[in-house]
């Protein structure tokens, strides 16, 4: 099995937390590798709804690019994905402090991945459980940055 380069996840963790959508939410992409990822958020007033618990959009924001980054590292470098699907438990609610949430590959295929990933709060109560399916898109590059090599040389 390939490994990935730490410099690769180094230059996708700075591309990342900088995009527009992860900024809006304080989402962090704090680790990735193959088959698992992990992502946080500091929440803050604006992750509540109008009952003074966080929003349910936001788990599902972070479920699914959970689910994403522990697909990712297994995807070909020129390929990118997006979801088809996604599904979610809601099984606690939140209303500071931070969301962690651990992303594991379930199954990734030719054309379409599984992934899973669990939401708790830092104390590791879980707070959300998800899955979502995804599908490779050949062609589709990260935008941004040139990108040290995706994977390391095999010896």
């Amino acid at each position: 099995m390939p490994k990935i380069n730490p410099e690769y996840v180094k230059a996708i963790r700075a591309n990342v937390n900088q995009c527009p959508y992860f900024s809006l939410l304080s989402m962090k992409l704090l680790d990735f590798d193959i088959g698992r990822s992990l992502l946080e958020i500091s929440l803050e007033g604006k992750h509540l709804q109008p009952f003074g618990v966080v929003h349910g959009g936001v788990f599902s924001s972070i479920i699914d690019a959970a689910a994403f980054w522990a697909l990712f590292g297994e995807v070909d470098e020129s390929s990118g994905m997006t979801s088809v699907d996604l599904k979610l438990n809601y099984l606690a609610p939140a209303r500071n402090g931070k969301l962690i949430a651990k992303g594991r590959k379930i199954k990734l295929g030719k054309t379409l991945g599984l992934g899973e990933a669990e939401v708790t709060d830092q104390e590791g109560r879980v707070l959300a459980h998800g899955t979502s399916t995804l599908i490779i898109m050949p062609d589709l590059p990260l935008i941004g940055d040139e990108l040290p090599q995706k994977f390391l040389e095999e010896s």
